[in-house]
C-alpha cells in the first residue's frame, strides 16, 4: 500500500490530494486571486491525512507539480515538497502541470483525431502550452508562445483548449475547429495521482537537492522608481 501526498500550486488553484495505490481518498484545494498559497498549502496538506488518519510517515513519496506557471506559486510547492522528502527520507515525483490540466478533459469523450491544448497564462497575449492527443499523448512540447490568428493552423483536427486565457483567446482563435472548455480552468492535484503513483512505481523520481521547478521563462523582478 503507497500513500502519496500530490502538491498542485502552479497556477492560482492551491490544491492537495492524499492518494493511496494512485487513487484520490482526499483533497483539498482553493482558487484564489489573492494567491494564499502560502497561508493555505501546509493546512491543506494537515487536513488531507488527519481526516484519513494517516500520518506523515506513512506516506512513500512526495509528487509536486513541475511548472511551467506561476514563479512565485512553483517555488512555494517545490520548497514544501522538498521539506517534507528531507524530513521523511521519502522520493521527490515531480510532474509535468500542463499534462495535469489536460487530463480533466478525458471526460470529452474526444474523437480519435481531436487534440487538447492545455494553457496557462503567460500574461499579455502569451500563454505556456503543449499539445495532447485523444489518448493524452504529448506530441508537441511545451512551449511558451505568443497567441495569434495565425496559431495552430498546422492542425486540421478539433482542438479543445483547456485552462485559464479563454476569456483572452477567444476573440483571437475563432475558426470552427477551436472549443474553448467551459469549468476546466486550473490544474488540479486530483489528476497528478494516477501519474505520480506511475512514476512510483517505476521508481521515476528527482533528485530532491537539485531539483528545480521548469519556469520555461526567467523571473525578472522590476521596482518602482525612486523619487
Amino acid at each position: 500500500m503507497s500513500y502519496i501526498l500530490n502538491i498542485e500550486t502552479a497556477t492560482k488553484n492551491c490544491s492537495v490530494a492524499l492518494a493511496q495505490d494512485g487513487v484520490v481518498i482526499s483533497y483539498k484545494e482553493i482558487a484564489d486571486l489573492g494567491y494564499s498559497h502560502a497561508e493555505k498549502l501546509h493546512v491543506f496538506i494537515d487536513d488531507v491525512l488527519k481526516e484519513n488518519d494517516v500520518r506523515y510517515n506513512d506516506l512513500s513519496a512526495i509528487a509536486v507539480s513541475q511548472g511551467p506557471g506561476s514563479y512565485t506559486g512553483l517555488r512555494i510547492g517545490v520548497s514544501a515538497a522538498k521539506g517534507l522528502c528531507y524530513a521523511l527520507n521519502i522520493p521527490l515525483i515531480a510532474v509535468d502541470t500542463l499534462e495535469t490540466l489536460s487530463l480533466q478533459a478525458k471526460s470529452l469523450a474526444l474523437s480519435g483525431n481531436a487534440v487538447v491544448i492545455p494553457m496557462i497564462d503567460a500574461r499579455r497575449m502569451e500563454v505556456y502550452s503543449a499539445i495532447f492527443d485523444a489518448e493524452f499523448k504529448k506530441i508537441r512540447d511545451t512551449q511558451a508562445e505568443i497567441v495569434t490568428p495565425e496559431s495552430f493552423q498546422d492542425i486540421d483536427s478539433l482542438i479543445y483548449i483547456v485552462g485559464d486565457c479563454a476569456e483572452k483567446c477567444r476573440p483571437v482563435l475563432t475558426a470552427g475547429r477551436f472549443t474553448f472548455v467551459e469549468g476546466i480552468v486550473y490544474p488540479s492535484a486530483k489528476e497528478m495521482c494516477a501519474i505520480s503513483f506511475d512514476k512510483h512505481k517505476k521508481n521515476d523520481t528527482v533528485d530532491v537537492a537539485y531539483f528545480e521547478p521548469f519556469y520555461l521563462k526567467e523571473f525578472f523582478l522590476t521596482s518602482k522608481p525612486t523619487v
